[in-house]
């Protein structure tokens, strides 16, 4: 460190601008990482360097102040640190406010959690910086209860944003609270809803998180929101930064002389164990129940009663759709060993495989029977397998029905993927026990389970299609069976894709309920990926080409990830001679399309999967060059 002698004054212009143009010609990881923790030892104890530090930065040119300011946030050990070493900067200089309080927190979220603590407390320790802090939390509320932004803007950013809310409300002061107690109150029904509305779990549950918190904020008497939801470590962190935790806390020691005083005290008694002076001993003694004498009776050789389970289908029928509850234990039998029944007597069960779809999709939980959802689906699929073309007719036409809920609509398409599945690999259920129907809908859950298990089926085939050498011993070759689905796939796809732009009164796929339309256009995509090699697999190629470029413009990111992986399913199962007789064009202006998603989508997944597909159909492309004209 030079002194000047003398008291004499000096200007550090020249340094401010030296720092300014190495930190914007890239050199900022290198000259900051000596320069800040040097100079946050100085100012610790000293200040006029802190008064030096000051001017070195507001020194600095404005075009070359964002990459001064973002360097100095990022590498400063805390928020008193960054105090110490910017000042009242934002508050000075219009381009440092800007980077500080628009650019690092709406423009931005790549920062750490860390260095969101480190700025918005530097913004909360000093006065004249508060009102800058309360601007920050205005705005980010505005853009977290955004219905746009939420459904425009990535899951990443959303998230960079919950924890930017929850910090500032843990700076904010009580009056400060009550001066926009009705700002945060509107801004948090508004956001909360819009969180809700949306299809990926990740951004629902940051929607009750963050509601909680705002709630917890701003009734501090009164009672507060409260959500169910799965807490994970995301959900923790969020939740730890509504409370501020000083960096080093240190617990005072006593003073000997205390600490003799205490040692000598003696052991206090609390008073709810003191006895009342005129209590007698015996009075506990006299309130013993009486029943503790009473000799238990001996049932350990009791067996418990086994209802028997019907053994024919009728009976199923008419234990199922009886008006009387009374004989709970039969109703339990009958729906457990229903799925076994339909299989054995397969027969009997197309006799009223359609009167039996009907009664299982109304069907209602009597009891509290351990997974009825699953023994219900497994059932429902046992039917669609034993007798698909009735059934098929049947649950398609239900799933564009009026009085039907959203969830029941949801159950027709899971029955549908499982049974397909089913019969597009007749030793799928004797090998597995039904082992797709232990997880029930695990293949169409949005945003997480359905998007890797449709990636692990497209992984799979372009696997199989890729050639390998020095693979070791072949593998003996499995057994053959026939696709039981290649004669029934029409009759599962095309009702589906028929009626979906007719909205009802009580379900609009193109409105509201696009829950449903991410359901069903991923349910579309696994139908035709298992209907590989069939007669009807190009009809049902161009329909559902047709299907996708009506909605490929789609705001939700979980329906655009269904139609990518409709794309995906197309390219893999209809033969290439076909693609190209039948969709050239078609395909040219959906390549042009899946460009322009791979580069411009916010959401990943989208742009994986659109990438993926250019892929797939550079390798088609290729095959036709290696044909021989």
């Amino acid at each position: 460190v030079c002194f000047i002698p003398g008291g004499l004054d000096c200007s550090i212009s020249f340094v401010s601008h030296v720092l300014g143009k190495v930190c914007v010609h890239g050199r900022q990881k290198e000259i900051l990482g000596v320069l800040v923790p040097r100079l946050t030892d100085l100012t610790k104890s000293d200040c006029i360097w802190q008064r030096i530090c000051w001017r070195l930065v507001e020194c600095v040119p404005d075009r070359w102040m964002e990459a001064v300011v973002l360097g100095f946030v990022q590498r400063a050990p805390g928020a008193d640190a960054l105090s110490r070493l910017l000042g009242n900067l934002v508050v000075k200089n219009k381009k440092a406010q800007f980077v500080v309080t628009q650019k690092m927190l709406l423009l931005q979220y790549g920062h750490t959690t860390a260095v969101l603590q480190s700025l918005l407390g530097h913004l909360s320790l000093d006065s004249s910086r508060r009102p800058l802090l309360l601007r920050v939390l205005q705005e980010l509320l505005e853009t977290w209860s955004s219905s746009s932004a939420v459904k425009h803007s990535p899951a990443e950013q959303q998230l960079y944003i919950s924890k930017a809310i929850l910090i500032c409300l843990s700076h904010l002061k009580e009056p400060e609270i009550e001066s926009c107690r009705q700002e945060l109150l509107a801004s948090m029904m508004e956001g909360v809803k819009c969180h809700l509305d949306s299809n990926l779990p990740q951004l629902r549950r940051l929607g009750m998180v963050v509601a909680e918190s705002i709630s917890l904020k701003i009734n501090t008497e009164g009672p507060v929101l409260k959500f169910e939801y799965e807490e994970d470590d995301e959900t923790r962190e969020l939740k730890s930064l509504l409370v501020q935790t000083p960096s080093f806390c240190v617990v005072p020691s006593l003073p000997d002389d205390h600490r003799s005083e205490e040692a000598d005290a003696p052991p206090s008694v609390p008073e709810s164990d003191e006895k009342s002076p005129g209590m007698p001993d015996e009075e506990s003694e006299g309130e013993l129940d009486s029943d503790d004498d009473l000799i238990p009776y001996d049932m350990s050789e009791d067996k418990e009663l086994k209802v028997k389970a019907p053994v024919y289908i009728r009976d199923c029928i008419e234990v199922l759709t009886g008006s009387s509850s009374e004989d709970v234990d039969k109703w339990e039998a009958t729906v457990k060993a229903l799925e076994s029944l339909v299989r054995k007597n397969p027969a009997a069960t197309r006799e009223v495989s359609v009167e039996l779809a009907k009664i299982l999709l109304h069907l209602e939980e009597k009891t509290c029977i351990e997974g009825f959802v699953e023994l219900r689906q497994r059932a429902q699929v046992a039917v669609l397998t034993t007798d698909p073309i009735p059934v098929a007719k049947y649950l398609t036409s239900q799933f564009y029905s009026l009085n039907y809920s959203l969830r029941q609509r949801m159950d027709i398409l899971d029955v549908l993927v499982l049974a397909a599945q089913e019969l597009s690999c007749p030793k799928f259920h004797g090998k597995t026990k039904h082992s797709g129907a232990q997880k029930p809908c695990a293949q169409l859950l949005p945003g997480s389970d359905s998007s890797k298990d449709w990636r692990r089926i497209v992984d799979e085939r372009i696997k199989s299609k890729t050639r390998r050498f020095n693979m070791g011993q072949p593998c003996a070759k499995l057994a053959s069976h026939p696709n039981k689905f290649s004669s029934v796939a029409g009759y599962f796809f095309f009702p589906l894709i028929q009626h979906f732009d007719r909205p009802l009164t009580t379900f609009d796929l193109l409105g509201e309920d696009h829950l449903v339309l991410g359901r069903l256009v991923h349910t579309l995509a696994i139908l035709m990926y298992l209907a590989v090699n069939t007669v009807a697999v190009t009809a049902m190629g161009k329909a559902l080409l047709e299907f996708v470029w009506a909605l490929r413009f789609h705001t939700d990111s979980y329906v655009r990830q269904g139609l990518l992986s409709c794309i995906s399913s197309l390219l893999l199962s209809v033969p290439t001679e076909q693609i190209l007789a039948d969709m050239t064009e078609e395909l040219l202006e959906t390549q042009s399309w899946l460009a322009d998603v791979m580069e411009k989508d916010p959401d990943g997944d989208c742009r994986r999967l659109a990438l993926q597909n250019l892929l797939l159909m550079e390798n088609l492309k290729k095959k036709l060059e290696a044909v021989p004209s």
